[in-house]
């Protein structure tokens, strides 16, 4: 029995440290404690609760932690089942969206690492090529989907690291084996490498960084940009429109930024590549373009064709994006020759999990409707004076953002904005100014720290952030000036719109 139990301890949420499992179940056990005694407490607890397991996100995937926690809610009758299903029902566009765009995209990967591999050995300027990536980030990330822009700049830093790192060791180009293990690279190599990894550090960061600055520009960029845009009905061209006040000259100071940080090197940017690497670099693509044949180039062209597709039926709103994402997932595989089902399904491994992530999210939020959670908080923000209700909700979701998961915190907002809409207490001008100020302060200040968005969680977990020693430490300080300058212009931007 004892070896049982201690199996059963061991088996509970994996390799987390066990004062993080002890909480958790402490967490379970008080709350329906809690509950009987004050159940408007109980609520907030479990919000709390929750939001501390995204914070620990790097410990433990917070679908189990999360889910059990949510779980636990509807069996003590904070909410019910069928609460929970009507609120994942009124998010159904937001599941199509991470379901089958991001698995379409995935397809075009070829083309996407094709480009950025083109920008990084093409352009000699270290400054002008931060700048590219990050641009290009952000042109990819308003079209397509932060999370894939991102695995596409790990794919491509991963493979450039495994390049080098073999030529190194003394072998020839990359091979199978583990890049991360460089412990035969001699000595000599050291300092070049420590500088090559400093190069690539800094240019994931701008692009991370782009795909934030891209993302909240349309309804596409970030799962919650859709759903506050279903709330506002409004389609691709409209929401463009209502955030480009915001948007545009947050873009704009962003990408300014990029320049500036490399220019004068602070907060770790600035490092060059080396002539010896990029020789290195610049050999390994010649051997690649003389292998590459006929049938990729086609694939090639079948990608570029799918992606003007892509942007054309988004721009036009020619159906709903989830489906608009399930039609590349349709012609990308059609005419690139994918037809096995093992090989359609590794497209889907990246989105599933925040997929399911997300319907806990909506189990969350169905709590708080339930307990009236958020009703003094909107009393309080809706009570002040109109002029200064946008930049108020930009600030607490922005603040919020920061600490948990942007989606989590917009899905809470922009659904308690649309019941006081519903119930008539706001105009529909309001209604429009803060749905504004909901999307770009959980997109904007978010960037702070890897808690708050999906890509920037996707990057630290990765197996490129030990590659380039990107601790969670490092990527905070890294973000800290684009944290300060996307949030201070998007809030003089919303004063100024509002």
């Amino acid at each position: 029995m004892s070896q049982l139990i201690t199996a059963f301890s061991s088996n509970f949420l994996g390799h987390s440290p066990n004062w993080y499992k002890q909480l958790i179940i402490v967490f379970l056990l008080v709350n329906p404690v809690i509950f009987i005694i004050n159940p408007f407490l109980a609520g907030w607890l479990l919000v709390i609760e929750f939001i501390f397991t995204l914070t620990m996100a790097l410990k433990c995937y917070p679908l189990q932690p999360g889910g059990l926690l949510a779980l636990e809610a509807v069996v003590i009758g904070m909410t019910s089942p069928a609460s929970v299903y009507l609120e994942t029902l009124a998010n159904f566009e937001v599941i199509l969206l991470l379901m089958f765009m991001v698995a379409g995209i995935y397809f075009m990967r070829e083309l996407l690492l094709f480009t950025f591999t083109w920008i990084l050995l093409t352009v000699k300027s270290k400054i002008m090529l931060s700048f590219l990536f990050c641009f290009t980030s952000a042109f990819l990330s308003a079209f397509l989907d932060a999370l894939t822009v991102t695995a596409v700049l790990i794919s491509v830093a991963i493979g450039f690291y495994g390049v080098y790192h073999k030529v190194a060791s003394g072998k020839k180009f990359y091979d199978e084996h583990d890049p991360s293990e460089d412990q035969d690279v001699h000595e000599f190599h050291r300092e070049e490498l420590d500088q090559f990894r400093s190069f690539l550090r800094s240019l994931i960061m701008h692009g991370a960084v782009g795909t934030a600055l891209g993302g909240v520009c349309t309804l596409v960029g970030e799962p919650q940009n859709l759903l506050i845009a279903e709330r506002a009905g409004w389609e691709f061209r409209e929401f463009f429109l209502r955030m480009a006040p915001i948007t545009m000259p947050v873009l704009f100071c962003g990408l300014a930024t990029s320049v500036l940080l490399e220019k004068l090197k602070w907060f770790g940017y600035g490092a060059t590549l080396s002539e010896t690497v990029a020789n290195v670099l610049t050999e390994y693509d010649a051997e690649q373009d003389a292998n590459r044949d006929a049938q990729m180039d086609a694939r090639l062209m079948v990608q570029t064709l799918v992606g003007i597709i892509l942007i054309v039926s988004l721009s036009f709103h020619v159906a709903s994006v989830g489906l608009v994402g399930l039609m590349v997932i349709v012609l990308l595989t059609a005419f690139n020759g994918i037809v096995e089902e093992h090989n359609i399904g590794q497209a889907f491994k990246e989105a599933l999990p925040f997929t399911a992530l997300l319907v806990v999210f909506f189990a969350i939020v169905a709590v708080i409707h339930e307990q009236h959670l958020f009703s003094p908080v909107m009393d309080t923000v809706l009570a002040m004076d109109l002029s200064i209700q946008p930049l108020m909700f930009f600030i607490a979701n922005g603040v919020l953002s920061m600490i948990s998961d942007n989606v989590f915190v917009a899905t809470v907002y922009i659904n308690e904005v649309t019941e006081a809409l519903r119930v008539g207490d706001i105009t529909r001008e309001q209604f429009n100014m803060l749905a504004v100020a909901i999307n770009t302060g959980t997109n904007l200040p978010s960037v702070a720290t890897p808690n708050g968005q999906a890509a920037f969680l996707f990057l630290l977990t990765s197996a490129l952030a030990p590659l380039i020693r990107l601790s969670y430490g490092k990527m905070m300080y890294m973000a800290l000036p684009y944290t300060i300058v996307l949030s201070g212009v998007g809030m003089i931007a919303i004063s100024l719109a509002f």
